[in-house]
C-alpha cells in the first residue's frame, strides 16, 4: 500500500539526516521574481556537522528555513530522513519539529519563553513527548553554567540565554540540529564555550548539525564547510582546503579569487589534460595562438 501524504516512510536511521537535490526557491519582491536558491545539491549524513557560509543574499538562511519546514521549495526535492518536505502537510511538519528537528533560530529570544526559567524552558520542550526527558537539556544548562535560581531567562546574560536556546534545541535529542548564526551576539570567549558545548553534545548523542554562520572560526568547528554563492553551492572544505563542487548539470564554479580573470559570459574550451585533470582556456587566447 502506498503511504498517504501524512504517513512518512519508515526511517531506520541509515538515511541522510538532510538531503537537497536540485533545490530551487523563488520569491516575489517588488513585482520581480528573485531566485534565492538555484539548484542546490547537498547531503548531510547522520551525525555529521555541516556549516553553511557565504555573503548576505547567498541563500544560507533560505536553505535553513526550508530545512525547518518554514518555507516550501519552489522546485527540486528536500528530505529530512524519509520525509519529503515538498509534500509534507501540517501534521508531518509538526511531527518533524517535535521528534526529528532541533531548531535554534537567529537570536536567542525567539527560541525561548522569556518569563520562564531556563529549566522550565527545557521542560516545556519535552513535555508530552513519549520516551523523552529533560536530562540532556539540563546537562547542557549545567555545562554552560546557566544559573539554576529560577530567574526568568529574559534576565539572564546574552551567553546564558544562547546556552539555554541550545539546551532547548537539543533537549528532545533530535536527529538534526538546525542553527542560524548561533554565536552572532556573543564575544569570543562565550562563542567558543557555546561551540564546545554544541560539538560535545551533538557528538555524544549522534546528532547531525546544519549551521549557518558568517564566522569562519565557527564554521571550522564543523566537519564540512559549504560555501554558497548566488544561491548555488560553490565550494566545499572538509579540512583539506577549499574545492569547487561539480553541479548536477556539470557546471563547475570559478573560485571567487579568480573571477576577475574569468568574467561572466567568457567563452572557454574545456579539455582533458591527459593526466586525469582538465585544461580550461579562454577561446580568444586560442584564436591568437
Amino acid at each position: 500500500m502506498t503511504p498517504s501524504r501524512s504517513t512518512p516512510v519508515a526511517d531506520d536511521g541509515s538515511l541522510p539526516a538532510f538531503r537537497a537535490s536540485g533545490l530551487v526557491h523563488v520569491y516575489r519582491e517588488a513585482e520581480v521574481d528573485v531566485a534565492a536558491l538555484r539548484g542546490v545539491d547537498l547531503t548531510v549524513p547522520p551525525g555529521q556537522r555541516v556549516a553553511l557560509l557565504g555573503p548576505s543574499g547567498s541563500g544560507k538562511s533560505t536553505l535553513l528555513s526550508i530545512a525547518a519546514g518554514l518555507m516550501r521549495p519552489s522546485a527540486g526535492t528536500v528530505t529530512i530522513g524519509a520525509q519529503d518536505l515538498g509534500t509534507a502537510d501540517r501534521r508531518d511538519l509538526d511531527r518533524l519539529r517535535r521528534d526529528v528537528l532541533g531548531l535554534m533560530l537567529q537570536g536567542a529570544d525567539v527560541n525561548l519563553i522569556g518569563h520562564e526559567s531556563a529549566r522550565a524552558n527545557v521542560a516545556w520542550t519535552v513535555r508530552g513527548i513519549p520516551g523523552r526527558d529533560s536530562a540532556l537539556g539540563e546537562r547542557v544548562l549545567a555545562a554552560g553554567g546557566v544559573p539554576d535560581d529560577g530567574r526568568p531567562v529574559a534576565e539572564l546574560s546574552a551567553s546564558h540565554r544562547q546556552t539555554t536556546a541550545l539546551a532547548v534545541a537539543l533537549a528532545s535529542r533530535p536527529r538534526l540540529l538546525l542553527a542560524d548564526e548561533p554565536t552572532s551576539r556573543l564575544d569570543t570567549a562565550a562563542r567558543d564555550a557555546l561551540l564546545d558545548l554544541l560539538v560535545a553534545e551533538t557528538e555524544r548523542e549522534g546528532i547531525a548539525v546544519l549551521l549557518v554562520t558568517h564566522d569562519e572560526a565557527v564554521a571550522r568547528r564543523m566537519q564540512r564547510m559549504i560555501h554558497l554563492r548566488d544561491g548555488r553551492v560553490g565550494e566545499e572544505d572538509s579540512g583539506s582546503g577549499r574545492r569547487a563542487v561539480v553541479a548536477a548539470d556539470g557546471s563547475v564554479p570559478i573560485p571567487q579569487h579568480l573571477r576577475g580573470d574569468w568574467p561572466t559570459g567568457a567563452l572557454v574550451t574545456v579539455e582533458p589534460d591527459g593526466a586525469g585533470g582538465l585544461r580550461i582556456r579562454r577561446a580568444d587566447e586560442e584564436a591568437t595562438a
